[in-house]
């Protein structure tokens, strides 16, 4: 077997040839494997004779025979020539097939990885993003979700439902009579004014007292996602069964005692302001980051195959379905509650997958050519600050760990050495 390669941007052709000796032993074994597969009157099954075969059936095993060439005679030419790295399946170029008495030949058609030129990446000048500064404003709303959590139910029996109660419900919707899937419910908890029901519906339970029932007339949206609800008047019958009322704790020392481990409310701000500065300064520093990381990215103009931005927008469907999954839906349910198909939902990830794929591309030739690398060390730091973080003991993990889980491990440390290195190589200021 010979072949001879030729590129064209991200695509190469491989015409292999081959004699008549070596396409003979492809055909006979086209035969071999798939003589079995046909049936002829007065022969047992596997041992009809190929002639008797192809007369009835045509020549059946010429493209079998051609397909297991190309197989074996690809992975041949992959193993000769590690610098060829597909990213897609490969092809045969059936027009490209002949076969006569001196051999037979045929072509394969592959997806590369592109051809990388770096632009630059040292020595660039990039702007700090600045930190916000800490505003009173964002103390108190820290403060605020803190006494939310912190805030107590009481119950409330001598007077009507209010704007803000919190009221126990139970209540049996109908349409045109008929009580529809998901319309009924006992003991139901509702804060009257969140609008988390159908518009209308908790403004009419305003001035109701404990142990009434009313009929409540509301009307579902037109983008409602049950289709057999969208725009339908509705009836619901709810009887209230208790009012509560949230009682937010007094914002004074004794609160601050409660919460935190200061003895006054001054000091449990200063130290709320303190860890608020960090959060903003950590967040300027991520986007300082991404802006450097943009720049080096968008300095290296790269071709990208079709074929890799497709897959990483697999990918991403894949990711969006799992959390899906968390949340007890489908895909299918997805695009019937939100009238859209696959097509729409990768095409939505199309500008997010080009960019990731560029970035990919960029940051594997720099540490290609910076040559950098994860010290055993260094990944075993990583394993251990990962434990840390998620507070599990280091033996534990360590045990728990798969082969394939230390490659995850080793990237990080590579990708960190990475942006070291942009750092060091160029001016932030």
């Amino acid at each position: 077997m010979k072949y001879t390669q030729q590129r064209e941007k991200n695509t190469l052709t491989v015409t292999f040839k081959m004699t008549a000796e070596e396409w003979a032993a492809f055909d006979k074994r086209a035969y071999e494997q798939n003589k079995g597969k046909y049936n002829v009157p007065g022969f047992r099954k596997g041992h009809v004779p190929r002639n008797v075969i192809e007369s009835r059936y045509g020549k059946v095993f010429f493209e079998d025979a051609v397909y297991l060439a190309a197989q074996e005679y690809y992975s041949e030419f992959l193993d000769k020539n590690k610098k060829v790295e597909p990213v897609a399946r490969p092809t045969l170029d059936e027009k490209s097939v002949t076969v006569n008495e001196k051999g037979a030949s045929f072509a394969v058609v592959v997806t590369v990885r592109p051809e990388i030129v770096l632009g630059q990446y040292k020595g660039l000048t990039i702007e700090k993003v600045a930190s916000q500064k800490v505003k009173t404003a964002d103390v108190d709303a820290e403060i605020a979700q803190v006494r939310e959590r912190n805030a107590r139910f009481i119950e409330v029996t001598d007077r009507a439902v209010a704007e803000g109660d919190q009221v126990n419900l139970d209540y049996c919707g109908k349409v045109d009579g008929v009580a529809f899937e998901g319309g009924t419910a006992e003991k139901q908890t509702l804060t009257i004014g969140s609008h988390t029901f159908i518009e209308g519906f908790e403004e009419q339970l305003v001035g109701m007292n404990i142990g009434e029932t009313r009929d409540i007339n509301v009307t579902f949206p037109a983008e409602y996602h049950a289709e057999e609800l969208k725009g339908k008047p509705a009836v619901f019958s709810v009887t209230i069964n208790g009012i509560t009322v949230k009682e937010l704790p007094e914002l004074d020392d004794e609160f601050a005692k409660d919460v935190s481990e200061f003895d006054t409310l001054k000091a449990y701000k200063a130290d709320i302001k303190k860890h608020i500065q960090e959060r903003y300064d950590a967040q300027a520093e991520r986007e300082t980051e991404s802006k450097l990381i943009e720049t080096v990215v968008e300095n290296t103009k790269i071709d990208i195959p079709e074929a890799m931005i497709e897959d990483q927008m697999d990918r991403y469907v894949e990711d969006f379905e799992h959390q899906l999954s968390h949340q007890g839906l489908s895909l299918d349910m997805y695009f019937k509650y939100t009238q859209s198909n696959l097509q729409s939902l990768r095409e939505n990830y199309r500008e997010r997958a080009v960019k990731t794929v560029h970035t990919n591309l960029v940051f594997e030739e720099i540490i290609k050519a910076e040559k950098i690398k994860a010290s055993a060390k260094a990944v075993d730091a990583k394993i251990k600050e990962y434990a840390e973080q998620n507070h599990i003991p280091h033996e534990e993990l360590l045990k728990e760990l798969q082969p394939g889980d230390r490659y995850y491990f080793e990237n990080q440390v590579i990708m960190d050495e990475l942006l070291k290195l942009l750092k060091k190589e160029n001016t932030i200021a």
